[in-house]
């Protein structure tokens, strides 16, 4: 019973691949709920040195009606199909998508800890990280000895109104490098910045 299920969602994510791809989008994420919801995200595809363009209610219109037709054909059960965009804690799966967002800030979830090996040779981290700890947040960036990195400092966010002294030393950056086998999952941070467009500027 187990296999056949694993048949079925192999099946699906074949499906929506193509349909998805075939439309033009990239196929980000499949989604099945209890309740019988099907969830696909998808993306227009990123070309480098090109202005970031955004999926729009039309782009979802358009897979659905696709995905409604090809879903009945193949006999696939679902009881509500949902297409969107994605979110603002998009998942990175591929290398195209970690080349896309760097310099972003990220959650890294390891599938394994660290471990106080792997922390020794990171200079940066220089043990200030508890071993077995998996979850990371910190800006992506390409590693120096070449795969991915995420940097980040543990100095604590000034408090609204809060004054930081000039003089007072930053807390030193630390850097994980990791490759995408090493990942359980990787997503954009959901960062939200509320002081609105030219606050940095005022």
């Amino acid at each position: 019973m187990h296999s056949d299920k694993d048949k079925i969602k192999l099946t699906l994510q074949e499906i929506a691949e193509q349909t998805v791809t075939g439309l033009g989008y990239e196929l980000v994420e499949i989604e099945r709920s209890a309740g019988g919801l099907l969830r696909i995200t998808i993306d227009l595809p990123w070309t480098p040195g090109l202005h970031e363009q955004f999926v729009n209610v039309e782009d979802c219109e358009k897979v659905t009606r696709q995905l409604q037709y090809v879903l009945e054909v193949e006999g696939i059960e679902y009881k509500r199909l949902e297409v969107s965009s994605p979110g603002i804690d998009r998942p990175l799966r591929h290398e195209q998508d970690f080349e896309r967002f760097a310099g972003q800030v990220i959650d890294v979830t390891l599938k394994a800890p660290i471990g106080a090996a792997a922390l020794a040779g990171q200079d940066a981290a220089g043990g200030k990280v508890a071993a077995n700890r998996k979850k990371f947040r910190g800006t992506l960036e390409k590693a120096p000895q070449g795969g991915w990195q995420i940097v980040w400092s543990d100095e604590p966010a000034p408090k609204p109104g809060q004054r930081v002294s000039k003089k007072r030393e930053p807390a030193p950056l630390q850097a994980l490098g990791f490759t995408l086998d090493e990942l359980r999952d990787a997503r954009l941070a959901p960062v939200v910045n509320f002081k609105g467009r030219g606050a940095a500027d005022a």
